[in-house]
């Protein structure tokens, strides 16, 4: 398994570009089933969980080409109805083809979506079923599989009992092609949701209100195959902040959108962060004194959850004490003790908050990737601290982070990747 190798404490300084948003593409890959044709996705990341994605698709009958952050995929032969448990069982966003396989074929069969650690035993499918059954699908299920048909499949009025982005993506996309009006209430309103709504609407879907808490959907018979441009990442865009602020960096991140940052940079300003945001980028600069600042994840437009791992390094960093307050995922608060062991001041109070005091000196050790985000922390905590750090596990980060080492190295850090 390869590793990363850190030298930390070295000046950086630079731009570094963001890349197509992973939470965008790993649903457009299964909302091309919707269609007969040839679709063209731009943009697209080139990350393990892509690979995976696409995987599945070629597994249920669909060819692609593939080129540098482009794939085209044609789904003319789609065919197949059960997924490989080899493959589908790996990946949570595996349960995003479901939907479009039941409208397309009429039924789907698949094992339990696999993923990362976090919320483990807490991220059931019950929503997607409790959805798909509302629309008058019959479902059976098994220790092993579940198997769903569709049946007399029709438009419904559903509301989300939890916020859940996936869910609200799902449905979305399966109720394009379900006779009838559908209404979902509660919906999660990232800007992945909304782009995913506008590229469906351009192959002829009729959404209205994705990016809100209520989105209307008109089923239609058919959607085209055509083209679709991923929008930037802002995961990746906020994670570059975090570190440029933690590491007191002057550092230019370019391709993005701000304007999706908005809860972070206003806590940037807050806490004595400076930065420039403009259309597509986004500059920040070396704080003399950072504050220490609280923060509860949240739905979208609060704080994001997949943010809050670099934040709590950025408070290690911070005059004072801070509260991090996890309200998305169990256990997600756990790699922390992975950042005490590099000398962070951290004091876990319960499994979803932890009192984090600083300045610290983190020095570095030997450690492990558990998830994409922690991951990415645990990275940018290499890069601050004082010594060589070892993350092992770098698999996890390669699902979220397309090369991140070589970006990181063309703005002045020491990583090595170590086969």
């Amino acid at each position: 398994m390869p590793k990363f190798i850190i030298s930390g404490q070295k000046p950086l300084k630079g731009e570094i570009a963001v890349g197509g948003a992973k939470n965008m593409a790993l649903k457009v890959i299964p909302a091309t089933i919707l269609c007969v044709g040839k679709t063209i996705i731009k943009n697209l990341p080139n990350i393990e969980d892509v690979d995976k994605s696409l995987g599945l698709i070629v597994e249920l009958g669909a060819k692609i080409e593939r080129g540098k952050n482009f794939v085209e995929i044609d789904t003319t032969s789609i065919n197949q109805t059960e997924f490989p448990t080899k493959l589908a069982g790996k990946f949570r966003t595996s349960v995003m083809f479901v939907g479009p396989t039941l409208v397309r074929l009429g039924e789907a069969k698949f094992p339990h979506p696999g993923g990362c650690v976090i919320g483990a035993g807490g991220r059931p499918i019950d929503l997607f079923l409790e959805g798909f059954k509302a629309f008058g699908a019959e479902i059976e299920t098994t220790d092993k599989d579940y198997h769903i048909k569709a049946g007399e499949m029709h438009g419904a009025e559903y509301f989300f009992t939890t916020v859940s982005v996936t869910v609200t993506e799902s449905l979305m996309m399966t109720a394009t092609l379900i006779p009838g009006k559908t209404i979902l209430r509660n919906c999660a309103m990232e800007p992945e949701i909304e782009a995913l709504a506008d590229y469906l609407n351009s192959q002829g879907a009729k959404i209205k209100g994705a990016g809100t808490a209520t989105i209307e959907i008109e089923g239609v018979e058919k959607i085209t195959a055509g083209e679709c441009q991923i929008i930037p990442d802002r995961i990746e865009a906020g994670s570059f902040a975090l570190l440029a602020a933690a590491s007191h960096s002057e550092i230019t991140i370019t391709n993005c959108n701000p304007k999706h940052l908005l809860s972070l940079l206003s806590i940037f300003q807050k806490i004595g962060v400076p930065f420039e945001a403009g259309a597509d980028f986004l500059k920040i600069m070396p704080a003399q004194n950072i504050k220490p600042y609280d923060i509860k994840t949240h739905e979208y437009p609060g704080f994001p959850t997949d943010l809050q791992s670099p934040y709590v390094v950025l408070m290690t960093q911070a005059s004072g004490i801070s509260l991090i307050q996890e309200n998305i995922y169990d256990r997600r608060l756990l790699w922390t003790d992975m950042l005490s062991q590099m000398n962070a001041n951290i004091i876990m109070c319960d499994p979803h908050r932890v009192v984090v005091s600083g300045p610290s000196k983190l020095y570095g050790k030997r450690i492990i990737s558990p998830d994409i985000r922690a991951g990415i922390a645990l990275v940018i905590a290499a890069l601050i601290a004082k010594g060589i750090t070892e993350i092992d596990n770098i698999y996890q980060i390669d699902r979220g982070y397309e090369k991140l080492d070589e970006r990181l190295v063309a703005i002045g850090a020491d990583i090595k990747r170590v086969e």
